[in-house]
């Protein structure tokens, strides 16, 4: 079930910025793209197992410069919810300089009052620190500004992130954005149990859209794993290289995004030039650890996980899992453990107490 990526998401779906005076109020897709309506679009999605995910902002327009939901979010909630959507990503812009506080909790209201489950995504891009109150609206919550398909980005919005990883959890994730590329721009498929209470949202994947080396997007996804963000690719499926494929597909690494305990992993260690050579680490069920050993140096380097900075008894004995390799490295390691990682690489493993291991052979 990890692989079933369960919602397709729409961004750009608007007409034009007249709609709502043609239609009577109503918001109106763009009749060229969706010739049959968004209510025969969303039974189509669902007929093949999936989920819809719509587009609107909590401002007069949306970034796109479409009819905005500000003042409209009973309206528009309630058209959503007759069209069947299962997920709203509400932006900022066009906001009219009223605090995001004020904004967001209409919305909220609104899709409570149309009894339809509907995931609600706030993409404040952090402006106001929204992990600090938006818990209490949404049940995802942009950290950041967008994303961009570089290493430069990647990094800063995964340390931008990891600020807030004491406020996410199930019932909310910090979140983030994706700049896709033109051909999938609009579009967004996103894995994950998405009726969870609440996380920190990092944004979008940009693994498979070519700014970045196949290391670089590993360890974005496998940062974004640890993170437990919400995943969503953010590339043109239609077009991935065996090597996207690769990495969008790896079950062990999905099953740490989806792991039940929910509590987002972050940066535990770090040291080596401007602290490079970093160590991430959080708790999953079963007192089991995911580990990350990040290497965001310009040549390969040994790094090394002490388990007194994962949270691991001195005394602990680990089994270590390579996620990546889909294999176990070591059946019995003690104190720490180490592993060589290439230049702006990311390895990715799970420690298990011994006695974990044995239980389940």
């Amino acid at each position: 079930d990890c692989l079933k990526f369960k919602v397709l998401h729409y961004d750009c779906w608007l007409g034009c910025t007249k709609a709502r005076i043609m239609e009577q109020g109503k918001m109106v897709p763009d009749s060229k793209a969706f010739p049959s309506g968004i209510k025969a679009l969303a039974d189509y999605v669902h007929s093949k197992g999936l989920k819809l995910g719509i587009y609107s902002d909590a401002g007069l327009f949306t970034c796109q410069v479409r009819p905005g939901s500000l003042k409209h979010e009973y309206d528009d909630a309630t058209l959503f919810a007759s069209w069947g959507i299962d997920y709203l990503k509400y932006d900022n812009c066009f906001n009219l300089g009223i605090e995001p506080e004020e904004r967001y909790p209409p919305m909220r209201d609104a899709l409570n009052a149309t009894e339809r489950t509907i995931f609600y995504s706030l993409c404040e891009w952090g402006v106001n620190e929204p992990a600090l109150w938006a818990g209490r609206i949404g049940n995802s919550w942009r950290t950041t500004d967008d994303i961009e398909d570089t290493w430069e980005s990647m990094t800063a919005i995964a340390d931008i992130n990891d600020k807030w990883a004491a406020y996410a959890g199930p019932g909310g994730w910090n979140g983030r954005k994706i700049f896709a590329p033109a051909s999938s721009a609009n579009i967004a498929l996103t894995c994950g149990v998405i009726y969870l209470d609440s996380m920190t949202d990092p944004d979008m994947l940009e693994v498979g859209n070519g700014g970045m080396t196949y290391q670089e997007y590993r360890a974005h996804f496998s940062i974004w794993a640890l993170m437990k963000a919400p995943l969503l690719i953010g590339c043109d499926v239609r077009n991935m290289t065996a090597e996207t494929y690769e990495i969008l597909t790896n079950e062990e690494v999905i099953a740490v995004d989806q792991d039940p305990l929910g509590v987002q992993g972050r940066k535990v260690h770090t040291y080596g030039p401007d602290g490079c050579y970093q160590v991430w680490a959080g708790p999953l069920t079963g007192q089991r650890y995911v580990v990350a050993l990040w290497n965001r140096c310009s040549k390969p380097s040994t790094i090394t996980a002490e388990w007194a900075a994962i949270g691991l008894e001195s005394s602990a004995s680990c089994s270590v899992r390579d996620l990546w390799k889909h294999e176990y490295v070591s059946l019995n390691s003690k104190t720490s453990f180490s592993a060589q990682v290439d230049a702006h690489a990311c390895e990715m493993y799970i420690l298990a107490p011994v006695t974990s291991i044995r239980a389940a052979a």
